[in-house]
């Protein structure tokens, strides 16, 4: 099998958590190679996401490496074995592969959490205000790639609308709610979206206002993607080079702590929904 050209995402991190096992067994790639009669340049492949790996091979090298965590084990075959093609597919060589490895992780999360400080959630943007959005960057994008991007945003909701639905939780500072992406009626429209999605039994929004003290937390803008087990969690963080994908236990414990000092800065759902409806009033 040729290799992969550019690896997902997710392919890159089933590379790396078999690199991983193989580091805590203390052995080297060149070690390993003979199992799967292969060499240290295929395992190298196949640590970095470039050459795939089947539920067979999997369990062999989790086996030889002593590796006794079944449910690991699965989440890993999982993740090696599930080749059925996303709707994220069909943006392939139109949008950068980041917009599609995004989709991807929240298609197979087991929850969401994000933190937004300057824009209302991706994943509950309205059409006008998604376009608003990527109708600011510099260069202006044509239409022909202006377009695609706002459909992507929406059919990213898929996973807050499908059955069984992804559980998602936001922290929205108010800096966000008072921002005229677009004009009035596209603030309007937006807030209200926010409060129809509130009420949703598998949504939580909260906000942060712009009273809360000692609030230092204006650099935490991130999304936490929950795995199949806390160790395979990703946080997404961007950043003017692009956007990060980590998932070092010490960064997603981190980024845990995080959320739950965020979260305990903001207004409960009951008095999010308040606030929000307040300010839809005042336009």
């Amino acid at each position: 099998m040729a290799p992969r050209s550019r690896p997902t995402a997710r392919q890159v991190r089933l590379g790396t958590e078999l690199r991983r096992l193989r580091g805590a067994a203390g052995l080297k790639a060149r070690e390993v190679a003979g199992l799967l009669s292969s060499t240290s340049a295929q395992m190298s492949q196949v640590e970095a996401g470039f050459a795939g790996v089947s539920e067979e091979r999997v369990r062999r090298l989790a086996a030889h490496y002593a590796c006794a965590d079944e449910v690991l084990v699965d989440a890993l075959v999982a993740m090696a074995t599930d080749r059925v093609p996303g709707w994220w597919e069909e943006f392939q060589g139109i949008l950068p592969p980041v917009f599609l490895d995004v989709a991807e992780l929240e298609h197979h999360a087991t929850f969401l959490h994000e933190v937004v400080i300057t824009h209302v959630p991706g994943l509950l943007q309205t059409p006008d205000y998604a376009r608003a959005v990527f109708g600011y960057m510099v260069p202006e994008l044509p239409d022909s790639e202006l377009a695609p991007r706002v459909e992507h945003r929406l059919r990213r909701r898929a996973v807050i609308e499908r059955d069984p639905p992804v559980v998602y939780e936001t922290v929205v500072h108010e800096a966000a709610l008072r921002i005229r992406v677009g004009d009035r009626g596209v603030t309007r429209a937006q807030l209200r979206r926010l409060l129809d999605e509130s009420e949703r039994e598998h949504v939580t929004v909260r906000v942060v206002p712009f009273d809360t003290d000692h609030f230092a937390g204006a650099g935490a803008a991130m999304m936490h993607v929950g795995g199949p087990l806390p160790q395979l969690d990703t946080v997404l963080r961007d950043s003017p080079s692009g956007t990060a994908f980590l998932d070092a236990q010490s960064q997603l414990e981190r980024f845990r702590t995080l959320f739950r000092k965020v979260e305990k800065a903001s207004l409960d759902p009951g008095r999010t929904r308040d606030l929000i409806h307040h300010l839809t009033k005042e336009l």
